[in-house]
């Protein structure tokens, strides 16, 4: 079993740019595939990208050439670079975790974080 811990969010300025963390901890990133969601006032969390174990990358079309999804295995940590902010990508933005699958919803998740808040400023 793995316990994840996002850090990272804040409030930023659209445009701007904010790098999220996502720790782990019990067993190593590399043995899950690991998701980016997020979930928006009112309305239901979404998928935003992901990595699987071999390294092959999932992004949205939405976060393609703006996120960027990295893991660190010997801090057993991914990261969310996200650049170009805009007020649509205000979000909790969630870390979570499955052993297995090849779909991306957030039913399909084992673990989830506890999120981390973002705030785009116009």
């Amino acid at each position: 079993q793995v316990q994840l811990v996002e850090s990272g969010g804040g409030l930023v300025q659209a445009g701007g740019s904010l790098r999220l963390a996502c720790a782990a901890s019990g067993r190593a990133v590399s043995s899950y595939h690991m998701g980016w969601f997020r979930q928006a006032p009112g309305k239901e969390r979404e998928f935003v990208v992901g990595i699987v174990r071999d390294g092959t990358i999932y992004y949205v079309p939405s976060a393609k050439g703006r996120f960027a999804i990295s893991r660190d295995i010997a801090k057993n940590t991914v990261y969310l670079q996200m650049n170009s902010l805009n007020f649509e990508d205000t979000a909790v933005y969630y870390c979570a975790a499955k052993l297995s699958g090849s779909h991306w919803l957030p039913d399909d998740m084992n673990y989830w974080g506890k999120g981390t808040l973002v705030t785009v400023s116009a």
